[in-house]
């Protein structure tokens, strides 16, 4: 086994402490990763909080990791070692199934394996995270990062930057398109950036009057505090895509009304409690969707860091210490950062015992 230390919840409500754990052996197919760099995502909390179900303590959270390759195995094809790679929010899937064979594991009918909080198959026991010194991943679930692009700032794309990324893909957002944010956050800055890049005319909906500079900054051509209805009025039946990145329950129904016929709304924000639904006629008359999007395949979050590789795109970050990650969380909670956490693993020290 590899010697490890990280950074672990040990209760849902205590707070992360150093911990030290093992990883499993290079198998022939694997790839060893030094951590240098990992994101921050508001699913860490409430995932080791256990607000999304129960949560194999310890756990270390972190899936937004970039690294440097310092093993291989043999039968390792697609990677050297000192090469500058990531991980995202999965680290195995079935390969077998359908979604599996079209390339988008993360809706693997036998259930993606998580880079952490999942269950590894070599060894039975929870995977963890990236809040840590070092990571085994098998070849095909790793991602080369741009040499041109800061690493640190790259971290946060293998969750916030895919995530938004693959319904702009998927609905074949391009030159003409017009695109809906709600909320800037950690995925709404993205979904900015990237729909932005796209060629789309980028509008963005939010509560806050103080955000209008920074979504302009980020790309936005429009900017509407939804708040205000009367502002919302004109917008109607203008948009062909939203992206909704809130996470708590909110009206919907206003928001569908801004799209144009054939116009779809994609959840991204894993609300806990239901949202409103909307009436059965803002469909109809329409013939607008209601839609959901998770990450994205393999194949799809490369193609990304691609894209983000020749368009100069990263996430905005803000670079902490190891030893401040639970400031951190208290600050998240309050939504006092712009637009990402990132620890640097390289302040990380090992435990004492």
């Amino acid at each position: 086994m590899i010697p490890a230390f990280g950074i672990a919840a040990f209760a849902a409500a205590g707070p992360l402490a150093p911990w030290r754990f093992e990883r499993r052996e290079v198998g022939a197919s694997d790839v060893q990763i030094q951590i240098l760099y990992c994101g921050i995502c508001h699913s860490d909390l409430h995932t080791v909080r256990g607000e999304w179900g129960p949560c194999p303590y310890p756990q270390v959270p972190g899936h937004e990791i970039v690294g440097r390759v310092s093993a291989v195995g043999q039968a390792v094809t697609k990677w050297q070692v000192g090469d500058l790679v990531g991980v995202g929010c999965m680290v195995d899937s079935c390969r077998q199934c359908d979604p599996c064979q079209q390339g988008v594991e993360q809706y693997c009918d036998n259930g993606m394996t998580g880079t952490y909080g999942g269950t590894e198959k070599e060894t039975g026991r929870p995977t963890q995270g990236g809040y840590s010194s070092v990571i085994v991943v098998h070849e095909d679930f790793v991602l080369r990062v741009p040499a041109n692009l800061d690493p640190a700032a790259v971290a946060p794309l293998l969750c916030a930057g895919i995530t938004t990324w693959s319904p702009l893909r998927t609905w074949k957002v391009g030159p003409g398109s017009r695109v809906g944010v709600v909320g800037i956050g950690g995925l709404g800055h993205m979904a900015v950036k990237l729909a932005s890049a796209l060629g789309a005319h980028v509008v963005v909906l939010t509560t806050s009057p103080s955000k209008a500079d920074d979504a302009r900054r980020l790309g936005a051509h429009e900017v509407l505090v939804s708040r205000e209805k009367a502002v919302m009025k004109p917008l109607r039946n203008s948009l062909d895509l939203i992206i909704d990145t809130v996470g708590t329950p909110h009206d919907l129904e206003g928001e569908m009304q801004l799209l144009r016929l054939d116009g779809t709304l994609v959840l991204l924000g894993g609300s806990p409690e239901p949202h409103p639904s909307p009436g059965a006629f803002t469909f109809i008359m329409k013939r607008r969707r209601l839609a959901g999007s998770l990450i994205g395949g393999i194949k799809e979050t490369q193609e990304m860091l691609d894209f983000c590789g020749q368009h100069g795109i990263t996430a905005d970050i803000e670079l902490i210490s190891a030893a401040t990650v639970n400031e951190a969380y208290e600050r998240m909670l309050r939504a006092d950062v712009k637009y990402r956490f990132v620890i640097d693993l390289q302040t990380l020290s090992a435990p004492v015992a």
